[in-house]
């Protein structure tokens, strides 16, 4: 008789995951170095600095919300708001508690053990977890320029994917793509390949490089939208993202949806921020602002970025956890970047001008510590 083991026996696929690996809160770093919170910046996990939208602040307060009850679990009024300001049919939109969430249902929906995905290197961390958590393969696309290789991912369509994930802009590197040539791309997939087309960062790009998306959607079956309120509406606290495609695959992506995993609060809250242009035009302004401000002190330290239209910056400073380390003493917490394998390399998320000129008054220090590291 076999004896058994006397530990639990992982799948391999699930064994080897590298966990998600967050931005640091504030408190953690309060706490170590006994610091007040409120002298911390934190520059690390690309959120707003300007805050929540004021109107979706507005929202949730002055409705009667009763914890003890369920949300809507199809966020009607949300999706309702969402169709009619991005022109399509509610059956188009799926809701999430953020667009990792419907991402992570795009992967159920589509891959499994055996199946392929392709995607960029540097991709966004969470997209490569959630395919791996399903045992999926992995089709990797050098991208030796911090870009997306559109004609590299086209030659992985002979080893038959049946999902292909594209970020624009991409996170961590900031890069995007020109419209009309991922226009050409989606023109040339196949119908029974699915593209995942993430846009978390879509409001960042300018007029001339936001992509006619919607459009394609409506053209295209086989494609997948997703974008969040994390970002430019300063929810990303309450995790409300999207997903926009044809009923065929929206309906799949409901399918596995968990029940209820948007609150009533984000709800509300996500369908009053749609509408609060005005700080949508302040957030813009003041990451204009900000990553203008940045770039400028880079430059003038001699230290390589990636240039790119987002509210973060991907910058080449030798040794990415000394420097971060460094800036920490300055109360400013950054985003290390060793788990895309860019270990020389941090993430800068863009704050308030104050914050921008705090980091740039710690640059020349924290620039010294890892050059003498080196």
């Amino acid at each position: 008789m076999t004896k058994p083991s006397q530990k639990p026996q992982y799948p391999a696929h699930i064994a080897s995951l590298k966990p998600y690996i967050p931005g640091l809160p504030i408190a953690d770093l309060a706490r170590r170095l006994e610091m007040v919170p409120e002298r911390i910046a934190k520059l690390a996990s690309n959120e707003n600095p300007l805050g929540p939208s004021p109107q979706a602040r507005a929202a949730m307060a002055a409705t009667k919300i009763d914890l003890s009850q369920y949300p809507d679990n199809d966020c009607t009024d949300l999706v309702q708001a969402l169709a009619e300001f991005h022109g399509v049919p509610p059956q188009w939109i799926v809701v999430g508690a953020g667009s990792e969430s419907v991402i992570g249902n795009a992967v159920a929906t589509n891959l499994s053990v055996g199946r392929k995905t392709a995607y960029s290197q540097y991709s966004f961390q969470a997209y490569v977890n959630a395919a791996q958590r399903v045992g999926a393969e992995h089709i990797v696309v050098p991208s030796p320029e911090f870009t997306v290789d559109l004609e590299g991912l086209k030659r992985t369509l002979s080893q038959e994917p049946s999902l292909i994930y594209i970020a624009n802009p991409g996170n961590p590197t900031g890069t995007s793509l020109a419209p009309a040539a991922l226009g050409e791309f989606l023109a040339s997939i196949p119908a029974h390949i699915v593209v995942l087309l993430d846009e978390a960062y879509f409001d960042f790009l300018p007029a001339h490089l936001q992509p006619d998306s919607i459009g394609w959607v409506k053209t295209y079956p086989n494609l997948l939208i997703t974008r969040t309120f994390s970002k430019a509406y300063g929810l990303a606290g309450l995790r409300v993202g999207y997903g926009i495609a044809q009923p065929a695959l929206a309906d799949m992506l409901r399918r596995v949806r968990p029940p209820f995993t948007v609150s009533q609060p984000a709800q509300v809250a996500a369908t009053a921020a749609l509408q609060d242009r005005e700080f949508l035009a302040c957030t813009l302004e003041n990451n204009a602002r900000g990553r203008r401000m940045l770039v400028e002190g880079l430059r003038a330290q001699g230290l390589r970025y990636l240039d790119g239209h987002t509210n973060f910056v991907l910058v080449e400073v030798g040794d990415g956890a000394a420097w971060t380390r460094a800036m920490e003493q300055h109360g400013l917490i950054v985003r290390p970047v060793n788990s895309y394998g860019l270990a020389q390399w941090v993430r800068v998320s863009i704050g308030k001008p104050e914050e921008m000129q705090r980091l740039l008054d710690a640059l020349e220090t924290a620039t010294a510590i890892t050059t003498a590291s080196a």
